[in-house]
């Protein structure tokens, strides 16, 4: 429940608290965000962790979209290896199923992929397994002040 409080704590700091769903069943996934938000699975902003040559970074991706192996080497000149269970808390500061990009652990780089400008709002969690927050893509940029935006995610467009 730390994480949440934390996640919560970063939020009020952007007087965005108040926009925080906290859902009587689980979040946890993509699909049962979208259940419980009932909204397009695709709005879901989920924050995907992998290690890099320069520590742990998160992935803030939409919900249909995923990794691209190539394109992530590019851009990171490293292969993805995703974080394993164990490694997420202790590296992330979140809890696998609230993973988000809020009040992380220093030294955690955030990158918001390409995939998420389609929406006018998007879903991330809120360092619980059942919340979650609305946000613009300007506030998620404005909350995030030191996130890049990257393309590195497959499977949300029309590929050539």
């Amino acid at each position: 429940m730390m994480a949440f409080e934390t996640a919560k704590a970063y939020l009020e700091q952007y007087n965005l608290a108040d926009r925080i769903h906290v859902f009587e069943v689980s979040s946890a996934t993509v699909e049962l965000a979208a259940l419980a938000l009932n909204c397009l699975p695709q709005r879901i902003a989920k924050s995907l962790a992998f290690q890099t040559g320069d520590g742990p970074i998160l992935i803030v991706a939409a919900g249909d979209a995923k990794v691209d192996n190539p394109r992530f080497k590019v851009r990171f000149h490293i292969k993805a290896k995703m974080l394993s269970h164990d490694e997420v808390e202790p590296l992330i500061g979140h809890d696998v199923g609230g993973v988000c990009p809020f009040g992380v652990r220093e030294g955690v780089k955030i990158f918001l992929d390409e995939s998420l400008k389609r929406f006018d709002t998007v879903f991330p969690a809120c360092g619980s397994s059942n919340s979650a927050v609305k946000l613009t893509i300007p506030e998620l940029e404005r909350i995030l002040p030191g996130a890049e935006w990257v393309d590195v995610c497959k499977g949300w467009r029309e590929e050539p």
